[in-house]
């Protein structure tokens, strides 16, 4: 059986403050960081609260090998913002690329539960799985293109 965990993407770090966290990563030569494009572009939502996820503020930044993503989740309930009280700032999520349809198929199969999904119109987006407990990380797989 495929693994939906092949293809690392990105990894995302859940910060008490956006802007001070680039501060100190292009301090030390870390940047320059993006903003995450518009999360209102996610059409099909399955989270706890869909306002508390697109009061998210996210920035990138695109390596030679991997992308790092700096999250600010707002005061309101989403999984970033009980990370975040639970655990302190660090790594929320690993990220992988993959088709969502194989992976939700491939994960469902391995036993992992969907935590919060989204898809755009196009049919790009993500599946977060509840991984936190057993992995000491949250496991996703984004799809960054249409499929063909």
């Amino acid at each position: 059986m495929r693994s939906p965990f092949q293809t690392l993407h990105h990894i995302c770090i859940v910060v008490r403050d956006l802007d001070q966290a680039v501060r100190y990563y292009e301090s030390i030569g870390i940047g320059p960081w993006q903003d995450y494009p518009p999360l209102a572009e996610y059409t099909s939502l399955d989270v706890p609260d869909p306002e508390a996820f697109r009061a998210l503020r996210y920035k990138l930044v695109s390596l030679d090998n991997v992308q790092l993503q700096l999250c600010q989740p707002p005061d309101a309930d989403c999984a970033q913002r009980r990370f975040l009280d639970t655990h302190g700032e660090g790594v929320f999520h690993l990220g992988f690329e993959n088709r969502l349809d194989a992976a939700e198929q491939e994960a469902a199969a391995l036993g992992l539960r969907t935590m919060m999904s989204g898809r755009r119109d196009n049919g790009t987006g993500f599946i977060y799985f509840d991984t936190l407990d057993d992995a000491a990380v949250v496991l996703m797989n984004r799809q960054t293109s249409p499929a063909p």
